[in-house]
């Protein structure tokens, strides 16, 4: 007995000591991991916001955003284009080689056939030498490039990070918008790359899509169905319709079959026939801008012919669900004006006038930590600083927008600015940023804000990582009543994201920030392009030209990412995220329920006329969504409601729940354009 005791021990001995080397080996192979993982996040920060693709296309995405998004501030877009340089003849062989640069890019894949033609043709040829810089980093860009021959070499900070050859593109971001350059490209060898300059790619894009539009609002009022509708429904139903592409011989239609779609032919023939006596006789052929299948659209109907495609074909299409979505079926019959425009009739009328006074205002001060006695900021920008103001006798607390009229003039967004305040003056909402004065001097303009002492949203989605549903939910109703209330002053936002709304002391959320805002025509689009690339709709980055129904595109994406912690498209590189957003493939974490999903891509549809929001019913349909079914919105609007984010803020002093910021010792120059006389 006492052996088999002595043998157990010594057993018992030998497997303890296999499982502290065993232990020991997997602590050696975590901080091997560890070491690995260091080392994978050191080589994504080498390559955060690089312009140029990296060699791998592996990307390491964040699980949770931890940076502020940059935005992009529109530019004019001049409605007539001199083409300056010459245009280059392409033989076949440069055309096949621009053409496959564009189509293997990440962003440029996406223009259509008649796009990249206009690509090929207006794009210039630049020669260059062994040491010369195409690209300089730190610069700003205006254009970009394919290689055409020899080879360059990209270097960050003086890094090396890798060459380009022929075929290659870089630099694309800059034909979408105004950005700094990156890193710097320089010649490694004698070459030559082609060029293409953003106001020459944007102008071109932009008339193109105008003129499209224009030409589709003709045919459709051709049609002796929608021959009674106004412009702003016909544009309605533009923007629910969806390009189709028929091979030759394709049968479109089929008669004797029931129809539900409606189709205008954009390219291509069709040739229509009927079943006579057992054989298919041609009864007549139709071309561009000639339609058919109109009324499947009001009434269940049989086809009474077959349409095919004599060669290829592409039609614009949209089914009866979907038109019965957009428009009334009544307004077919009888068609009343005040119906459809009652919404866009309500003016903008002013604020009454604040008797705050500038001399009254007197800047917070940080009352401890590193920076007490300094002022409070309460946030930064690229136009300008926030800081929290209060009256001499201390009544109220302010936060006071600074921003310097050079640097506006600079970014030629004087237009913006002045816009920004008429919309904020006019805006009466509870769920709305209120403004309660505005000032100017030599340096700045002023324009002091309501104090929404509860802070950001993004801060404390930051904090917390994603919110529970409840408050996702409470915090986009918020914005639904805000959106409700400037679509119906016919003001579209077009920047929506956690960073522009704050929370008052009932924790309630306000849209902060008008600089993007816009007053619109029911029925028209602008062209600018223009938000936060990562919640920027498929029409803007298209320039396919947009409205009102980019808010709501943004509102799925500020869902998805108070749910998740990132938004829907993410990369570290833009043109990658427009990539995904002309793509649309949303990739649900496994936590979300199918209510969240559905409306989710109910209102991050691609075509805008078929967004949750933007069909006939308007806003309603959002509101009556099932994710919503625990919002009392009456109470809501009412402020009754308790708000679920109050536990989110932060009791102590007034500025505890923002960031905090050094204060600013440098002083803007002068300017004295007078841009700001009506300021």
């Amino acid at each position: 007995m006492e052996k088999q005791v002595e043998e157990l021990k010594q057993q018992l001995e030998q497997q303890c000591l296999i499982n502290k080397e065993l232990e020991r080996q997997n602590k050696d192979l975590e901080k091997r991991l560890q070491e690995k993982e260091k080392f994978l996040q050191d080589l994504q920060s080498q390559y955060h916001d690089l312009e140029f693709p990296s060699q791998s296309g592996n990307e390491i995405e964040p699980e949770v955003r931890k940076s502020r998004v940059a935005v992009v501030a529109s530019e004019m877009i001049p409605e007539t284009l001199e083409i300056k340089r010459n245009r280059v003849k392409k033989t076949v062989s440069e055309t096949n080689l621009i053409v496959k640069a564009i189509q293997k890019n990440d962003f440029l894949s996406r223009l259509d056939d008649e796009q990249t033609a206009m690509m090929v043709d207006l794009l210039v040829v630049f020669d260059f030498k062994p040491g010369d810089d195409v690209i300089k980093e730190g610069t700003e860009g205006d254009s970009m490039y394919i290689v055409a021959a020899g080879e360059l070499r990209v270097t960050q900070a003086g890094r090396d990070l890798r060459n380009l050859n022929v075929g290659d593109v870089f630099g694309e971001l800059a034909i979408l918008y105004n950005c700094k350059r990156t890193a710097t490209v320089k010649a490694k060898t004698a070459g030559r790359v082609w060029c293409m300059e953003r106001q020459t790619y944007r102008t071109i894009i932009t008339n193109k899509s105008k003129k499209k539009r224009e030409q589709l609002m003709g045919f459709l009022k051709t049609s002796r169905t929608l021959k009674d509708l106004n412009d702003v429904q016909l544009s309605k139903i533009l923007d629910s319709m969806e390009e189709v592409k028929y091979q030759d011989k394709a049968v479109i239609v089929r008669e004797g079959e029931e129809g539900d779609t409606f189709y205008i032919i954009l390219k291509g023939e069709v040739l229509v026939s009927k079943n006579v006596n057992g054989h298919q006789k041609q009864i007549r052929r139709m071309g561009k801008g000639e339609h058919f299948g109109e009324q499947a659209l009001i009434r269940a109907v049989l086809r009474t012919a077959t349409c095919s495609a004599d060669g290829p074909v592409t039609c614009f299409t949209i089914d009866k669900e979907v038109f019965e979505d957009t428009i009334p079926v009544e307004h077919l019959e009888l068609f009343d004006d005040s119906k459809v425009l009652q919404e866009a009739q309500v003016p903008l009328t002013p604020s009454p006038k604040s008797t705050l006074k500038f001399k009254d205002l007197v800047p917070v001060l940080y009352q401890e930590g590193r920076y007490q006695g300094d002022p409070v900021t309460l946030g930064v920008g690229g136009f300008g600083r926030v800081e929290l103001m209060t009256t001499v006798n201390h009544g109220t607390y302010y936060a006071m927008k600074r921003v310097s009229k050079k640097h506006i003039v600079a970014k030629r967004q004087e237009e913006h600015m002045l816009l920004e305040k008429e919309i904020l003056k006019a805006t009466h909402c509870d769920f709305v940023v209120r403004l309660h004065a505005a000032f100017k001097d030599t340096r700045y303009i002023y324009m002091v804000m309501e104090f929404c002492v509860g802070g950001e949203i993004w801060t404390k989605l930051k904090e917390v990582g994603r919110f529970d549903e409840h408050i996702a939910v409470f915090c986009t109703a918020c914005v639904v009543e805000a959106l409700a209330h400037l679509h119906n002053k016919n003001i579209m936002y077009r920047d929506l994201k956690p960073e522009n709304l704050m929370l008052d002391v009932k924790g309630y959320v306000k849209l902060v920030d008008f600089g993007f805002a816009k007053e619109m025509v029911r029925g028209e689009k602008t062209y600018s392009f223009v938000g936060t690339p990562e919640y920027m709709a498929p029409e803007i980055i298209k320039n396919q030209g947009h409205d009102f129904a980019v808010d709501f595109w943004s509102l799925g994406i500020l869902i998805f990412e108070l749910l998740v912690g990132s938004p829907a498209f993410s990369s570290s590189e833009p043109q990658k995220i427009y990539a995904k957003i002309l793509d649309g493939v949303i990739k649900y974490p496994p936590y979300l329920n199918e209510a969240a999903k559905s409306i989710i891509n109910k209102l991050c549809r691609p075509r805008p006329g078929q967004r949750l929001g933007n069909t006939k019913n308007g806003i309603k349909d959002v509101r009556h969504h099932r994710w919503y079914s625990s919002v009392n919105w009456h109470k809501l609007r009412m402020g009754q409601m308790e708000a679920p984010t109050v536990r989110l803020i932060r009791k102590g002093p007034c500025y505890i729940n923002f960031d905090r910021f050094p204060a600013d010792q440098s002083k803007a120059e002068e300017e004295f354009s007078g841009w700001d006389r009506d300021f």
